[in-house]
């Protein structure tokens, strides 16, 4: 469902779009649905969500930069229900530390996919400025 709203930003880095109510309920997904956002040709998965009596859509400053677009445009926006798994692809060595730590593992899979996914990308950022792999420590032990 195509709309255009203005990028705005809220607080220091947070930027969002308004959807309009007509858009929440053409999705058929409620107020918190999983969606595809599509902007400037850049597609990405998010969820839409309710804040302060209005329904909005984020835009990460990664999404921001590959859209090239900024806080204060004005964006033809295309938004369409995400129905497909929401699945973290968890790397070999994370899975298999997580498979020796019972506990570690039970935390993990009861964390939403967002938070999932924040868990992967932090192993993934202390490998590349450290270069140690943090599965290797006792850190799930």
């Amino acid at each position: 469902m195509k709309f255009r709203a203005l990028l705005e930003q809220n607080g220091k880095t947070a930027t969002g779009l308004e959807v309009p109510e007509a858009i929440v309920e053409g999705l058929g997904g409620g107020r918190r649905a999983a969606v595809v956002v599509r902007i400037n040709g850049h597609s990405y998965r998010s969820s839409i969500a309710v804040m302060g009596g209005r329904v909005l859509v984020g835009v990460s400053a990664e999404n921001r930069a590959v859209a090239d677009v900024s806080a204060g445009d004005l964006l033809d926006v295309d938004l369409t229900l995400d129905t497909a798994p929401r699945e973290v692809a968890v790397p070999d060595d994370l899975a298999k530390a997580l498979s020796k730590a019972a506990p570690a593992k039970k935390a993990f899979d009861a964390l939403t996919y967002s938070n999932k996914r924040r868990c992967v990308q932090r192993q993934v950022d202390v490998e590349q400025v450290t270069g140690r792999n943090i599965c290797d420590s006792s850190v799930l032990s």
